[in-house]
């Protein structure tokens, strides 16, 4: 395995400096750079709990408790992640919390369960994120068998996938009550949409990177004198709380919900190493097979742990990873302080049931943005995937058409057994096997394994050798 790269910079500075990945930065720095972080995330970490809490049956309480819980295991997995220890850890400022990827697979897993939808899906994540921990090691060296023509079809199918919840939301939620798709809702929702994008449009800087947040803010507030805006959540919360361990009860494990769980590990763990390749080269440490190890010991670990918060799947945010590009402060030390902060928000019940005061349609206008950015990255991605080789755009139309099957067509698999569609209602998970398989396919099995012979794998102009 080849040694870390010494830093150098442009400068010419004296190769044994400290890498800026490393440097710490003066305290008020420190804070502001890491709440910019937690700014660009935050309605990122708090949206799958908020989607997951209703879909399973909670209540706005529980929901709000369930957005706290996410907060603080976001924090936790941003520490393993940034400061690490042993072989856990990427140690690169690299933001973790819930990942989208897994919202899908765990409505169907958890709806029409009532109470012990929310236990079985913790318990699938449980056995899912061990699972994980052990295979990390083997999976590191599996790097060319995931190249973009694979994580820009899995990561544009996750916002694809997304993009009903957010129509959903801005209609009202629900769709028994009288209001749904009422004018009135889905003009919010436009209204929303309009100043999310001329806030990113006029402001520079930070808030510019917090125009999301913003714009639920501004929305929020519109829809307050228009009686559009419950505070039931906010008067139930405590100032100070901790997220219970097991609140909902324990574990469940059922063999289906696990399969599926498996499955969005897989795709977690293949979207966080595209993330590490990419962060690697912004902040001029190129992840290696032993960051990539001990990156995904730390999504693993972090998941793992998450339930026992009653907190979700974690994975990297791929927004903070263009905030990072954007503000050119490398420091993980930095990251790890937005770390702290989101554990402090964690333990702060009240701050967490703010969210909740946010109308559907308020949160479905800026989900519209949200949800689509995950997929314009995906789509990024595969513009570097060299779609005109091989057989790449082959598996890039197969693997979106499999996908995007249970959102244009909610029953096309209802003849099938019902563990059976745990998976299959998942257009993420269906989406990623077809793509890992049609890719291991059309550009691994058959290939002659010389030194001499090179095969495409998608991941731009180059091709890469096999051994």
């Amino acid at each position: 395995m080849a040694a870390q790269p010494r830093f150098h910079n442009d400068a010419g500075a004296a190769p044994d400096r400290k890498h800026p990945v490393d440097e710490t930065l003066p305290p008020v720095k420190m804070f502001t750079s890491g709440l910019q972080h937690v700014a660009a995330m935050y309605a990122g970490v708090v949206a799958p709990p908020m989607i997951v809490g209703p879909a399973v049956g909670l209540s706005a309480k529980e929901t709000a408790f369930l957005m706290g819980a996410s907060l603080f295991t976001a924090g936790i997995a941003t520490l393993l992640q940034t400061l690490g220890f042993w072989k856990v850890g990427a140690r690169l400022p690299f933001v973790n919390g819930v990942s989208f990827a897994g919202v899908t697979p765990m409505i169907a897993i958890g709806k029409d369960r009532g109470a012990d939808g929310i236990t079985v899906i913790f318990g699938a994540i449980i056995v899912a994120s061990v699972l994980g921990f052990v295979l990390t090691p083997y999976f590191s060296k599996l790097v060319r068998f995931f190249p973009p023509v694979v994580t820009g079809t899995v990561i544009t199918l996750i916002g694809v996938s997304l993009l009903p919840v957010a129509f959903n939301w801005s209609q009202g939620g629900n769709s028994a009550a009288a209001d749904y798709g009422s004018m009135k809702n889905i003009g919010m929702a436009a209204l929303t949409l309009v100043v999310v994008l001329a806030l990113r449009r006029l402001l520079r800087g930070f808030l510019q990177q917090i125009a999301i947040l913003l714009g639920l803010v501004v929305g929020t507030l519109i829809a307050v004198p228009m009686g559009m805006t419950s505070f039931d959540a906010l008067k139930n919360a405590d100032v100070v709380g901790f997220p219970t361990p097991f609140h909902f009860g324990a574990p469940q494990f059922e063999i289906a919900a696990i399969v599926s769980m498996c499955i969005v590990m897989l795709v977690c763990m293949t979207e966080s190493t595209a993330d590490m390749l990419a962060l690697g080269r912004i902040v001029d440490r190129p992840a290696d097979e032993r960051i990539i190890e001990g990156g995904l010991r730390a999504d693993t670990l972090g998941s793992a742990i998450s339930p026992l918060f009653n907190g979700f799947m974690c994975s990297a945010f791929a927004q903070n990873i263009g905030l990072v590009a954007m503000t050119k402060v490398r420091s993980r030390f930095v990251v790890a302080a937005g770390g702290g902060i989101l554990i402090l928000l964690g333990l702060c019940p009240v701050a967490a049931s703010v969210i909740a005061l946010v109308p559907l349609p308020v949160l479905g206008g800026a989900g519209i943005v949200l949800f689509g950015s995950v997929a314009a990255s995906g789509i990024q991605t595969l513009a570097t995937a060299a779609l005109e080789k091989g057989e790449n755009a082959l598996i890039v139309a197969a693997a979106i058409g499999i996908g995007l099957i249970p959102i244009a067509a909610p029953e096309f698999y209802h003849a099938f057994p019902k563990d059976a569609l745990v998976v299959l209602d998942s257009g993420i998970s269906t989406g990623c096997i077809v793509a890992i398989v049609l890719n291991l396919v059309f550009n691994h099995l058959g290939k002659k394994r010389s030194s001499e012979t090179s095969v495409v794998t998608g991941t731009g102009s180059e091709t890469v050798a096999v051994h």
